[in-house]
C-alpha cells in the first residue's frame, strides 16, 4: 500500500498537475452533493481519457484508496459524494465530466456514450436525425449524465420506455484479490488489452463489421410497455432495488468504474399536450386507466402536480424556469457550476444561502411566467396532470376527455404548442423549488425531506393522507411526479426544531404498510438502507469494497469488513 504523497504523485503523473485537485476549496463543488452528502477526500482528479482514466483508477487502486466516480453531481440522494469521514482509507473522487463523447452507430438508432456525456447534448446530437435519448426532460436540464442515468435505473417522465437500462457496457471492476479488470461487453471488436480498447473506443477506431448485436443483450428495457399497463397489479411498476433490472452496469450506483454503455434510442414524435384538473382523485384514477389499457398506444407522458407544489414552483422554481424558457438547457450546467463556486465564496465568510436569496428577491419583481389559463385552473382545482400524446393520438383522447368530463368532476383544455412547453417546464421547476425554499426560509425550515416512492399499480389511495401527528411538524407537503407509472416525489419541509431524519422513518413506516418501493429512481444513495437483494448485487459486482463504498448504509470497510451485508 502507497502512502498519501505517493498516491498523489502517481495521479498527477496520470493526468498533469492542474487536474488533480486538493483542499477544501479546491474540491466543493465535487465532494458535496446537490441536496445531501459531504466529506473529506484525498483529490478530486479529472482525467481526460478514458486511457488516462484507467491509470488513475490503477495508481488508486494499487494505493488502497477508495473510488468514488462523479459526473455531473445533480443526485439527490449523496450517492456520487463521500459520506462522512470514516472510510478508514483516503478516497480519489473521479470527475468524469471532460471525458465526454458520443458515437452514432447503425445510423444513430443506437449511440456510445461515454462517461461525460449529458443527456442534454444527447439529445441535441439526435435531433436532427429525428431521434431521441431514452430521458428528454427533468435532470436533463441541469447536465445530468447518461451513464448516471444507467448506473442509477433512473426512471424519468417517458411512459413507454421505463428505467435507463442496457447489458452492453464496458466497465472496470477490482477482483476479490484487489486485481483492476477491464470487461468489454460492448459487442464491439476494439482489442485485447486495456490500452489498445480504450485508445480505438475514444477515437472512434472501429468500422461497422466489429459491431456485433451483442449477443442478442438489450441496449433499452425490453418489457416497461407491457409492464405498466397491468393497472390491477399489487407491486409498483419499476423502482430501484427490482433485481430484474440489475445487470453490469444497469443499477451498479458506482460499485463499477464505467468507461461506456451502447444505448438503443427512439423515434421522436409529434405530440399534443393537455392540461387536466380535477379536485377528485378517483377522477385521476379512472383517466389513469384509461391511458393506459383502453388506448393502443401508450401516451408519451403524464405528469402530476399537486396545488401546492404548483404555487411553491411558480415561486422558488421561477429563476430556473426562466433560464431555461430564455437560454435553452445548453448553459444551464455553466450557471448551476457557478452557483456553487459563488457560494462556497460566501460559504467561506459565514454566510449561507446568499445567491438564492439574491435570485428569490430579482425574480420576484418580474412578472408572471405562467401561462393565464393554467394559473385559471390553479385556482379551480387541487390536483393537475399534464398529459403528452403522439399527435396522431390526439384526436381519439380530447374525444375520451370530453366525454368523460361530460359525468365527472373536473375539466381540461388542450394546450397550444407554447403553454404545452411552459407546463412541462414548470413541472421541472418543481423539482427544484424546495431547496430554494429552505436556503431563503431558513429561520424557519430545519430541512427537506425528499422521498421518491413507487406505488402500488393498483392502488386508488395514491393522494396521501398523513397522520395529525406527522403533519403538524411540516411547513409544506410537495406532491408531483410520473402519475402513469404511479412514481411520486413528495417533498416535505420540515419545521424549525423537527427532527427530519425522525420524519422520514416514520414516512418509511407508512409506505410499507402501502406496499410501495422507495426510493423508486434517486436510487438508495447514503439515505436509504439498500435491500439485501441490492446490498448482493453491489458485493457480487465490487467484492472488494473498493467503489463507492457504503452506498446503501452497507459497510465502507476494505473487503466489506466483518460487515451484515445485507444493508441493514
Amino acid at each position: 500500500m502507497s502512502d498519501r504523497n505517493t498516491v498523489l504523485e502517481q495521479l498527477r503523473a496520470a493526468v498533469g498537475d492542474r487536474h488533480v485537485l486538493t483542499g477544501d476549496k479546491a474540491t466543493r463543488r465535487f465532494r458535496r452533493g446537490y441536496r445531501f452528502g459531504d466529506g473529506p477526500v484525498l483529490a478530486v482528479v479529472r482525467p481526460g481519457t478514458l486511457l488516462q482514466l484507467w491509470n488513475v483508477l490503477q495508481a488508486a487502486v494499487q494505493g488502497g484508496a477508495a473510488i468514488i466516480l462523479q459526473a455531473a453531481n445533480t443526485g439527490l440522494t449523496g450517492g456520487s459524494t463521500p459520506d462522512g469521514d470514516d472510510y478508514g482509507r483516503p478516497i480519489v473522487l473521479v470527475s468524469t465530466l471532460r471525458l465526454t463523447g458520443i458515437q452514432l452507430l447503425n445510423e444513430g438508432r443506437q449511440v456510445l456514450c461515454l462517461p461525460g456525456a449529458t443527456l442534454d447534448r444527447l439529445e441535441q446530437m439526435l435531433a436532427p436525425l429525428g431521434r431521441e435519448p431514452h430521458s428528454v426532460i427533468g435532470s436533463s436540464c441541469i447536465g445530468a449524465s447518461v451513464l448516471g442515468g444507467i448506473c442509477n435505473n433512473s426512471g424519468g417522465a417517458l411512459v413507454r420506455r421505463g428505467p435507463a437500462y442496457t447489458e452492453l457496457a464496458l466497465y472496470a471492476r477490482v477482483d476479490a484479490q484487489g486485481g483492476l479488470q477491464l470487461v468489454n461487453h460492448l459487442g464491439i471488436a476494439l482489442g485485447d488489452t486495456p490500452g489498445q480498447i480504450l485508445q480505438r473506443l475514444q477515437s472512434g477506431d472501429y468500422s461497422a463489421a466489429d459491431v456485433s448485436d451483442g449477443d442478442g443483450r438489450a441496449a433499452s428495457d425490453p418489457r416497461y410497455a407491457e409492464e405498466v399497463r397491468k393497472v390491477d397489479a399489487a407491486t409498483p411498476a419499476r423502482f430501484n432495488a427490482d433485481p430484474s433490472r440489475h445487470f453490469e452496469a444497469a443499477g451498479s450506483a458506482g460499485k463499477l468504474a464505467v468507461f461506456a454503455v451502447r444505448l438503443d434510442t427512439f423515434e421522436k414524435e409529434a405530440a399534443e399536450v393537455f392540461y387536466i384538473g380535477s379536485n377528485r382523485t378517483d377522477s385521476l384514477t379512472a383517466i389513469r386507466r384509461q391511458l393506459l389499457t383502453g388506448f393502443e398506444r401508450l401516451p408519451i407522458a403524464g405528469e402530476y402536480i399537486h396545488r401546492d407544489a404548483y404555487d411553491i414552483g411558480e415561486r422558488y422554481g421561477k429563476d430556473s424556469f426562466l433560464l431555461i424558457d430564455k437560454l435553452g438547457t445548453a448553459r444551464v450546467p455553466a450557471a448551476f457550476a457557478l452557483k456553487s463556486r459563488v457560494d462556497g465564496w460566501f460559504e467561506r465568510l459565514g454566510l449561507r444561502g446568499v445567491t438564492d436569496r439574491v435570485m428569490q428577491a430579482l425574480t420576484c419583481l418580474l412578472p408572471s411566467h405562467l401561462p393565464k389559463r393554467m394559473g385559471e385552473f390553479r385556482q379551480r382545482y387541487e390536483h393537475h396532470l399534464l398529459l403528452k400524446v403522439s399527435a396522431q393520438d390526439a384526436a381519439e383522447t380530447e374525444a375520451w376527455l370530453r366525454g368523460f368530463f361530460n359525468d365527472h368532476e373536473g375539466s381540461y383544455f388542450h394546450c397550444t404548442a407554447d403553454e404545452g412547453r411552459k407546463a412541462f417546464l414548470h413541472r421541472f421547476a418543481v423539482a427544484g423549488a424546495a431547496v430554494r425554499y429552505r436556503e431563503v426560509h431558513r429561520e424557519q425550515v430545519q430541512d427537506i425531506v425528499a422521498l421518491d416512492v413507487a406505488l402500488r399499480r393498483d392502488d386508488a389511495d395514491w393522494f396521501e393522507q398523513l397522520p395529525a401527528d406527522i403533519d403538524g411538524r411540516l411547513l409544506y407537503k410537495l406532491y408531483y411526479g410520473h402519475f402513469l407509472c404511479h412514481v411520486f416525489h413528495q417533498d416535505y419541509i420540515a419545521r424549525k426544531g423537527e427532527d427530519p431524519m425522525a420524519i422520514e422513518h416514520a414516512m418509511w413506516a407508512l409506505l410499507d404498510q402501502r406496499g410501495a418501493e422507495y426510493p423508486a429512481e434517486h436510487n438508495v444513495g447514503h439515505l436509504y438502507p439498500a435491500k439485501p437483494a441490492l446490498a448482493s448485487f453491489y458485493r457480487t459486482l465490487d467484492p472488494s469494497n473498493t467503489f463507492n463504498p457504503g452506498i446503501g448504509q452497507t459497510s465502507k470497510a476494505r473487503g466489506w469488513g466483518s460487515c451484515d451485508c445485507d444493508g441493514h
